[in-house]
């Protein structure tokens, strides 16, 4: 929902005069719009007036800017991937969200990757399927990779054809190490993990199919970034990926998702959900699972997975504890569900493995670090901020 200001509110956020103000409008710095029909009032989109302090910021103290850009702030970086504008997120224009409705998990990953809609990009055979350790999976991800990309050439190649089919076959590779069976190329990957994890359930593959795209991007998020950063250096997609599992697995991003897990352990029933919330809060406890930066008025991606769970098993111990627990954080604090927690319900209702909820969160996430590769290539350019030293100066 768009968020306006009176002129008297946008002049103070700017530090000037209202006459200021209208002389912004009118060398078209600020939109205005009709604050009502019966008075001649003004309003302000609080976006305009963010974007034009940043600005003004930009200009008086550059350094303070790029130092906040760092931290939910300024761009820094172009990408014509994913756009977050208005509580919305967007796949090259699309909603993401109705995409989940409207297309498949590889027609995405050809989307993120070409711009177009092609459900043939991933049906490729993966480079290597060997035998790894009964390791947690996005650590039998990291170590089953290098042993690929040591003897997968073709990944040097770093064309935009050729890094599509190399993030094709690692995508059907991790899929296999993932489901822990043998890779079905001609089968949308999806499918394939709802074969081997709900074998007598087919309609579980569209929810894997609406996770897996939900998760495939979201703008320069900390491993989005450390994958452009690995590609501009010229390294393949295979270290690409492996620099983004080591990002996404940290707890402060994608292993978020065991601190949800372990929020359903502990409330175990949907009677001890309110119990649970209100010990966590009496303790100053943060209850994960909730809030997003990004999205003040709650996660779209969140509300998408947790309303197409609910449909298809409104019945499910897991979907039952896991709106109890919504209901009885929205009602104390006023957040809502983040991606992942709707991971970590939708895994519950399926029964799936424990770890499952951040199998899933970086399998769709690879399409997201091939994109970014593939524009980082193209640019051809070395990320390499500089550093404003505060340590000892040399005598």
């Amino acid at each position: 929902m768009k968020q306006y200001l009176s002129a008297k509110e946008a002049a103070a956020e700017l530090s000037i005069q209202v006459p200021t103000l209208y002389a912004y409008v009118s060398r078209g710095l600020l939109r205005s719009e009709e604050a009502d029909g019966k008075t001649r009032a003004r309003k302000y989109l609080r976006e305009d007036v963010e974007a034009l302090k940043q600005r003004k910021e930009m200009r008086r103290d550059p350094s303070k800017v790029v130092e906040s850009a760092l931290h939910f702030g300024a761009p820094v970086m172009e990408s014509a991937i994913t756009l977050i504008e208005n509580g919305r997120f967007y796949y090259r224009g699309y909603d993401a969200v109705q995409l989940v409705h409207d297309h498949t998990f590889p027609e995405i990953a050809s989307l993120i990757w070409s711009g177009k809609f092609d459900d043939e990009t991933l049906n490729v055979e993966p480079f290597l399927l060997s035998e790894h350790p009964n390791l947690p999976v996005t650590d039998a991800f990291q170590a089953i990779l290098p042993i690929a990309a040591a003897q997968d050439f073709a990944a040097y190649d770093l064309s935009a054809t050729a890094v599509t089919q190399t993030g094709a076959r690692i995508l059907q590779l991790l899929t296999a190490v993932f489901t822990q069976t043998s890779t079905t190329p001609n089968l949308p990957i999806p499918q394939q993990i709802q074969h081997a994890f709900t074998p007598n359930n087919e309609s579980a593959a569209n929810l894997f199919n609406a996770a897996l795209i939900l998760c495939a991007d979201h703008e320069l998020n900390i491993s989005s970034f450390t994958a452009r950063c690995v590609a501009s250096a010229g390294s393949t997609p295979y270290a690409v990926v492996i620099a983004g599992l080591s990002a996404l697995q940290g707890p402060k991003h994608g292993g978020y998702t065991e601190r949800v897990e372990a929020l359903f352990r502990e409330a175990a029933t949907p009677e001890n959900a309110a119990r649970t919330i209100a010990s966590r809060l009496r303790r100053g406890e943060e209850i994960p699972g909730f809030g997003h930066p990004l999205y003040p008025n709650g996660d779209p991606r969140g509300q998408a997975l947790m309303e197409l769970v609910e449909v298809a098993y409104p019945e499910e111990a897991g979907m039952r504890l896991a709106r109890k627990l919504e209901t009885a954080v929205t009602r104390s604090i006023g957040l809502k569900p983040n991606i992942d927690f709707g991971l970590v319900a939708m895994v519950n209702s399926l029964n799936l493995p424990a770890g499952s909820a951040l199998g899933l969160f970086a399998l769709g996430r690879i399409v997201g670090w091939i994109g970014h590769a593939l524009e980082q290539y193209q640019a051809d350019q070395l990320i390499r901020p500089r550093a404003r030293y505060i340590g000892r100066q040399p005598i």
